[in-house]
């Protein structure tokens, strides 16, 4: 099994899990997936908008923003989501499970719920 997860720095990021026979298969399904799977989520200058919580199977994570210029301070799997996305300022806690598969599709929903959260906010501006 192949974890993988692709992004453009630039606020676009993918994850992709598949099995194959061997480790070479396994990780090129898994980009191909994760490719086509590649998700937006809004950046405001190099942190995230809002603070938000996410759960996902047994896996709860935490994300907020941070001042500049402070790094990401987040544990490996919350990290390698946020520096694929081009997330260059943020916190991130780990608060329920250690499965690594479980915690970054957490981190990934909660990306893609604060995308949803500033899609809302603009629509209703916009009223």
């Amino acid at each position: 099994t192949a974890l993988v997860v692709v992004g453009d720095r630039k606020g676009r990021v993918g994850i992709g899990l598949s099995k194959a026979g061997d480790v070479v298969s396994a990780i090129r399904k898994s980009i191909e997936l994760a490719k086509r799977k590649l998700t937006t989520i809004p950046l405001r200058g190099t942190t995230i908008p809002y603070s938000i919580e996410a759960k996902f199977s047994a896996a709860r994570v935490l994300l907020k923003p941070a001042p500049p210029g402070s790094g990401i301070i987040a544990g490996g799997a919350i990290r390698v989501v946020l520096e694929a996305a081009g997330v260059r300022d943020a916190v991130g806690k780990i608060l329920g499970t250690k499965n690594k598969a479980s915690n970054v599709n957490a981190t990934l929903k909660a990306l893609e719920d604060i995308s949803k959260i500033k899609y809302a906010k603009e629509t209703k501006e916009e009223d």
